[in-house]
């Protein structure tokens, strides 16, 4: 069996979507989803034992944003993406954008804070160390919009456009070394967005969405570099397997619209969860002004008519 530059299996049949969802892939991350639904399994069955509540939409979100990360690392997808620029792109697309935005919104940060139990009077347990975590200033550093936005975008310009990507293609741990980091930029640069989980950075809702549309933008700029390149751009897919039948050029262009049109779609999924929230923001306030105005009897505007009856008395 011919290996490339990178390590590869070269001789790789045409790319079929069939093909490309048999089993195989990475064992890093299957042995990572199994451990996460597990877990969040386990925090979902404690509440139940205890008669607590969870929301059936988080756990369902949850456990597809696990089998997103599973359907593009786990099965052979992967095998392609490390010769096919196309399918790499997908798997990019997948674990920073989609991937982030449906584990955000199953809440494996509240699931834990309330599944773990807390610690006895001076003593720290698993809890508290979360909670300390949480205030710590790294996590103020790293989920601030200072920091997650850059990133965001470093983590395309800075790796496919320098000699780092390809770097990271000859290995095996290195490809799994960037998509973690994939993963994790993704969910940090969504973390404060989404607003569901607790965290040091709660912005409103207006200055959520501008910093969902600060970012979207260079995707799709570096989508239409790709696609309008008179030559390939990248070391690591510039020579494909004569086996796969494909043109790098070709491939790459094909890259560059899934990049572009993923700065797309992630956004309106956010913004309507966005606008979600908004509403339902407003409503829980609204019926909390309502029960404020019952017990008091509404003194707020008892006082404003008293105010309106002692300008009348005025003005006669």
């Amino acid at each position: 069996m011919d290996h490339g530059g990178h390590g590869m299996p070269m001789d790789l049949p045409p790319f079929t979507l069939a093909r490309g969802l048999e089993f195989g892939g990475d064992t890093f991350f299957l042995v990572g989803c199994v451990v996460a639904l597990a877990l969040y399994g386990w925090g979902v069955a404690r509440l139940m034992r205890r008669g607590d509540r969870w929301p059936a939409g988080r756990t369902v979100s949850f456990v597809l944003g696990v089998l997103t990360i599973a359907l593009v690392m786990c099965t052979k997808l992967n095998d392609y993406g490390m010769v096919m620029f196309s399918v790499h792109m997908v798997q990019h697309m997948v674990v920073s954008m989609v991937s982030p935005i449906l584990l955000l919104l199953g809440a494996p940060v509240t699931l834990t804070l309330r599944a773990l139990p807390t610690a006895a009077r001076g003593r720290k347990g698993a809890r508290e160390l979360l909670v300390a975590l949480l205030h710590s200033r790294y996590v103020r550093i790293v989920s601030h919009p200072a920091f997650t936005i850059p990133m965001f975008i470093a983590s395309l310009y800075a790796l496919y456009f320098t000699p780092l990507f390809d770097f990271l293609m000859e290995s095996k741990a290195g490809h799994i070394a960037m998509m973690s980091h994939f993963l994790l930029v993704g969910l940090f640069f969504f973390w404060p967005i989404m607003g569901v989980d607790p965290g040091p950075h709660r912005p409103g809702y207006v200055m959520r969405m501008l910093e969902l549309f600060a970012g979207m933008p260079f995707h799709a700029f570096f989508g239409i570099a790709l696609m309008m390149a008179s030559e390939p751009m990248v070391g690591s897919y510039e020579h494909p397997p004569a086996s796969l039948g494909i043109d790098a050029l070709s491939d790459q262009t094909a890259a560059g619209g899934i990049a572009w049109a993923f700065s797309e779609i992630p956004s309106v999924i956010v913004l309507v969860a966005l606008l979600a929230q908004w509403y339902k923001s407003d409503q829980r306030q609204a019926r909390r002004a309502d029960r404020t105005a019952d017990r008091n009897g509404d003194q707020e505007l008892a006082a404003y008519n008293a105010y309106l009856a002692s300008l009348q008395t005025r003005g006669r």
